[in-house]
């Protein structure tokens, strides 16, 4: 095992291909120096995950953790309805593993990031006697004034959400691809009022939309896609309830005009399902459509973080 060293994991960092970026400067310097889009604003976000809560060894590997810490900050970006431009990646490694390691993590960092065209800009490297720590700060970038938010939903809207929802914390959470490229096809075909990535759970986050946008819904319980990766053993009820509270599945759930909706259920225009799930209503709170016509409050199971 090989001990670790910060400088020389700065360089062998610098030396991977694909590291330059034409408007920016990047690893080297005190700070990086951005020059945004013309006409553009910036898009902020940072998640720090922990081994041990967000993944651990195995069934993860270093170059697995280092892949979702970039992707569920991409998942953010993708939310906002913007495109990702650069990164900052702070690592606490632990002692006992090696420099090996520590390449292995930023390996998984930097082919999500060339595969989504995100500059890694600099950031921090530590290391202790503690577990695996990867705190990632993006950059992204939106049209000015056309960044998605939570509050822009309104009664009527008709509720989508992409792909299908339950059963990611066996590996999915690991794996995931951002919804990116889906949030941009979907924004070059209809105008989208609020949109928010599922990580914490469909039946958690889509009360940040109704709390920010101070409206209600209705979902039917017959429309959630429920991934195949929930077991086909448990019962309907049970199934239902994983696919709305597991979380992780870091799907993008979205209102748009019921005529736009009717527009993206009669051709979809991307490449992953996308599900009309239920509607936006103007009494506040949630409420769970049963196949019978009765409803029932759609109760916030999905993940709580807790201090």
């Amino acid at each position: 095992m090989t001990a670790f060293h910060e400088f020389e994991l700065i360089e062998w960092i610098r030396s991977q291909k694909g590291m330059s970026h034409t408007n920016l400067l990047g690893i080297g310097d005190d700070t990086a120096i951005l020059q945004p889009p013309a006409h553009s604003e910036l898009l902020l976000a940072t998640d720090m995950l922990m081994e041990g809560a967000h993944f651990t060894f195995p069934p993860a590997t270093p170059e697995l953790a280092g892949r979702k810490a970039l992707a569920v900050n991409l998942s953010d970006i993708a939310a906002m309805g913007g495109s990702p431009h650069s990164a900052l990646v702070s690592l606490a490694l632990p002692r006992s593993r090696g420099s090996e390691f520590a390449k292995s993590v930023m390996q998984g960092i930097m082919e999500l990031a060339a595969e989504f065209q995100t500059q890694l800009a600099g950031g921090d490297t530590n290391s202790w006697n503690g577990p695996l720590v990867i705190n990632v700060a993006i950059i992204g970038t939106a049209d000015q004034s056309h960044s998605i938010k939570r509050s822009g939903a309104q009664p009527g809207d008709w509720i989508f959400v992409t792909g299908a929802l339950g059963g990611s914390l066996e590996s999915h959470h690991l794996t995931f691809q951002p919804r990116v490229r889906e949030a941009v096809a979907l924004m070059e075909t209809v105008t989208i009022k609020s949109m928010i990535d599922v990580s914490d759970g469909l039946a958690s986050d889509l009360q940040h939309i109704l709390v920010e946008s101070d409206v209600g819904a209705v979902i039917q319980s017959k429309q959630i896609p429920i991934s195949p990766r929930v077991s086909s053993e448990l019962t309907d009820a049970e199934r239902l309830q994983k696919a709305l509270s597991d979380g992780e599945d870091f799907e993008l759930l979205f209102t748009v005009s019921a005529e736009q909706g009717q527009r993206l259920r009669d051709q979809n225009p991307l490449s992953i399902p996308l599900t009309h799930i239920g509607k936006i209503t103007a009494e506040q709170g949630a409420l769970l459509q049963q196949t019978d016509g009765s409803t029932t409050p759609l109760e916030n199971t999905g993940w709580k973080h807790q201090l």
